[in-house]
């Protein structure tokens, strides 16, 4: 074979493997959208703080709402920005536990309160009380007895928020307030919706 004759199937070879590459990346969009990727940039646009994380957020985005906020020990302070009837049955309290104080936070072991299951350190601890119907509620728990609440908080170093989150069987829609207990925390009187 001539070294001109070569040359024609190796060009003839490559532009098989173009076309094919070709064809098979039209083939992988299936499914997608037309509308082109959206930016991956980290750059806020419109105003908005790009966080450590890249994540960026929108300075339109309304602040959460503050429904109580309490001081526990070495500087934590737990905030809560809902308290919301579920359509299941359930009481669902979300909010923050924030370390405020300039060490790390390790005693979060009194925070599970007497949990003896599988739960670890988490804030099964935590309870409501309705004054008026005279009754207190305790975090519920799953088919395996873990508790139906934020777990694995072993240490919180200084400066670190980490989410809170509580489910207990809902209070009677008479209900419209219980106080909210969490050991080395303050007591807090929550209002309830839905």
């Amino acid at each position: 074979m001539s070294v001109r004759r070569r040359a024609v199937h190796g060009k003839a070879a490559v532009g098989m493997v173009a076309v094919l590459a070709l064809a098979l990346t039209g083939c992988g969009d299936e499914g997608k959208s037309d509308k082109p990727a959206a930016s991956t940039s980290t750059k806020p646009q419109g105003g908005g703080e790009a966080s450590p994380s890249g994540a960026v957020k929108s300075a339109d985005a309304p602040p959460a709402q503050i429904i109580a906020t309490v001081n526990g020990e070495a500087g934590m302070v737990l905030t809560i920005n809902k308290a919301a009837r579920d359509a299941g049955g359930f009481l669902t309290v979300e909010g923050q536990l924030k370390n405020t104080g300039s060490a790390a936070y390790v005693n979060t072991a009194p925070w599970r309160g007497n949990e003896l299951n599988s739960s670890g350190v988490s804030v099964a601890g935590v309870t409501l009380v309705d004054k008026v119907g005279k009754k207190r509620y305790y975090v519920l728990r799953d088919t395996d007895g873990r508790c139906l609440c934020t777990t694995g908080l072993n240490i919180i170093e200084a400066g670190q928020t980490m989410p809170f989150f509580a489910q207990f069987p809902a209070p009677p829609t008479s209900t419209v307030e219980v106080d909210l207990s969490l050991p080395t925390f303050a007591t807090a009187t929550v209002k309830l919706s839905g």
